[in-house]
């Protein structure tokens, strides 16, 4: 069997019944996790950019979906488009290593089963597809791709999207692999607009669900597909990764290694790798006086170092830099405490900025990944050090967690818990639960938001 009939085999054989309890609740959590997160992201810029587009590209006609946030319908493509950069506004999504994969599938699924494309049976088995297949190459191969410039997102979450479409729809094995072959055509995706500072980021989620729907339409319409885009000559790896694929390696973790357990969430509105450097700035802040600090020094594995934008020390003008940046993001921990939404949007803060100027960054091997040290000479000659390791493990919340984190970044926001309710009740029972409960919390936003 080729990579793509081995990985649609395994995914077409996902149910209720056959994925284990523990992946099941973590995956109730990730739903949990999407809506909260977009819920709380909805006074931020971009889902208003991609709301124009999506009405201008895919008006509703029949059988819309609607625009989270806003209550106007688009076509399912469409929904996608600008429910993605909602859920993507805050940048407090899941990350499955440095692919943010609920971001993408959990508004694609929404959107095809409200516009009634999709059986809701099906909800979690999709997700769960969703995180397995895009999570096994981002897991195997992000370290090769994403120093190359390429987004993990785009690359590996439009297979997500591909399984997650292809088992909401209930493809057959066959047409299931021509759904990943065909994602695979479609993948890509850059990450220059985080060195520039830039909101492209904020849409590729989106585009890439629009991708992965299209792949797993194309399979069911009777596409032609290659049989070896994975493991192939030009196929994904040797084009991306620019190394030759061990099909032992990816069939050893199909179903052993779920994926969907690895998937992390965010505490705190910044980067996925700056979690923890933030983390460590708080525990230094309840030692130290921000202003007798002489230097700084920040050590973290070359991965995270070297990703885009996390070394930027500005001048910056947008919050798409500045949750990059570590020097940013450590500075503004230890001058003011947990980062906010707000305060990571100004940009002038004097005592932040330079302090930005006394911290280095420096690449280490011996610091895993989601771990840094950071070193503190302070003005009178004393020294302090944090030394955090953390795994993904240690942001694997559970569903009770995960309702308290997205609450209280409601309750900061002066958001009805009423909506919260919605969001959990449905979460908690995708398979039978209407999902009207989600338009419904949605629905309970702001005015202005909605007219945006």
């Amino acid at each position: 069997m080729t990579i793509s009939e081995t990985i649609a085999a395994f995914l077409c054989g996902l149910t209720r019944d056959t994925i284990p309890e523990p992946v099941r609740r973590k995956a109730e959590a990730c739903l949990l996790n999407g809506y909260g997160i977009g819920l709380g992201g909805y006074s931020t810029p971009y889902a208003p950019v991609a709301r124009k587009a999506a009405l201008a590209m895919d008006p509703a006609g029949d059988g819309g979906a609607t625009l989270l946030g806003d209550g106007r319908k688009a076509g399912p493509g469409g929904a996608m488009l600008a429910n993605s950069a909602l859920f993507h506004g805050r940048a407090q999504e899941d990350t499955c290593g440095a692919a943010h994969l609920g971001a993408i599938v959990i508004p694609m699924l929404t959107a095809l089963i409200e516009s009634g494309r999709g059986a809701q049976a099906n909800f979690i088995p999709a997700l769960v597809a969703g995180y397995e297949a895009g999570g096994l190459f981002e897991e195997l191969f992000a370290v090769d791709t994403t120093p190359a410039g390429f987004r993990a997102s785009t690359i590996y979450g439009v297979i997500g999207a591909a399984a997650a479409a292809g088992r909401l729809l209930d493809l057959a094995p066959a047409e299931m692999a021509a759904a990943l072959a065909n994602a695979v055509s479609f993948s890509g995706g850059l990450l220059q607009s985080f060195t520039d500072g830039t909101d492209e980021w904020r849409y590729q989620v989106g585009v890439t669900a629009r991708a992965g729907w299209t792949a797993a339409e194309l399979a069911a319409a009777g596409s032609t597909s290659a049989p070896h885009a994975f493991e192939g000559p030009k196929g994904l790896i040797a084009a991306f990764a620019r190394k030759e694929l061990d099909p032992a390696a990816v069939r050893a973790k199909l179903g052993r290694d779920w994926q969907t357990l690895r998937v992390a969430f965010k505490p705190f509105p910044v980067c996925a790798f700056n979690q923890t450097p933030v983390i460590s700035a708080l525990e230094l802040r309840k030692r130290l006086d921000p202003a007798k600090i002489a230097a700084v020094e920040v050590f973290m594995n070359p991965y995270e170092c070297g990703y885009a934008g996390m070394d930027s020390v500005g001048p910056f003008n947008s919050i798409s830099g500045t949750l990059m940046s570590i020097p940013f993001c450590i500075a503004l921990t230890l001058a003011r405490g947990a980062p906010t939404m707000d305060a990571m949007q100004r940009y002038d803060d004097a005592e932040v900025n330079g302090l930005m100027t006394r911290i280095k960054l420096t690449p280490s091997p011996e610091i895993p990944v989601l771990s840094c040290r950071i070193d503190v000479a302070l003005e009178s000659g004393a020294n302090l050090r944090e030394d955090t390791k953390m795994r993904a493990e240690d942001y694997a919340y559970s569903f009770e967690q995960v309702s308290e984190m997205v609450r209280r970044i409601g309750r900061e926001q002066a958001l009805p818990d009423a909506a919260y309710d919605r969001l959990e009740r449905f979460a908690a029972d995708a398979a039978r639960e209407p999902i009207s409960l989600v338009t419904e919390a949605f629905a309970m936003l702001p005015e202005r938001v909605k007219a945006a």
